[in-house]
């Protein structure tokens, strides 16, 4: 038990580490155009658990059905309950920065022209997937900052309205629908 809390904690140290070299690295550069064909969001279940509302987005920005792709946070999950959104957890931290669940490797591998990270706190395993995540445009809250977010909205993050429309605005203003 004395062991096991001692790992975690050089677990969380070797992935504050990760995300320090990979944000002092040029950011990742796409090679995909100008518009919004794939989207990706990143939730916290934890504060925010409607994750369906974000299928809004195919008919806000005209995408085929399989162009969202959403994971969910929560900071403890039973392995056994059914969730109807993939979930990763503090849990599935690994050494150095690694994420070890089979859903959020698959989130990661595929390349987004949008990134949406719903969350308002700093989390490690949250920043952690920001950072990994292939993306054009990565979008969030102020609260976060900008090393993980290119646009960030000052919006609560419980009224998802306001958060969709603002979301919209801008990339209308950037041209991207």
């Amino acid at each position: 038990m004395f062991l096991k809390g001692i790992k975690d904690k050089f677990k969380q140290k070797s992935g504050r580490k990760y995300i320090k070299q990979a944000l002092e690295k040029p950011s990742y550069v796409s090679t995909r155009e100008k518009g919004i064909s794939s989207l990706g969001c990143i939730v916290d279940l934890d504060k925010f658990e409607k994750s369906d509302l974000f299928f809004q987005f195919l008919e806000d920005f005209s995408l085929r059905p399989n162009a969202v792709k959403i994971i969910g946070y929560k900071s403890y999950y039973d392995k056994n309950s059914p969730y109807s959104t993939p979930v990763f957890s503090d849990k599935d931290l690994g050494w150095n920065g690694e994420i070890e669940n089979s859903y959020a490797l698959e989130f990661l591998s595929r390349e987004y022209d949008l990134l949406v990270n719903y969350y308002n706190e700093n989390n490690l395993l949250l920043n952690l997937m920001s950072v990994k995540t292939k993306a054009r445009i990565k979008v969030g809250f102020s609260e976060v900052g900008p090393d993980f977010n290119d646009l960030m909205l000052d919006t609560p993050i419980e009224d998802f309205k306001i958060f969709k429309a603002e979301l919209k605005k801008y990339l209308g203003v950037f041209k991207e629908i």
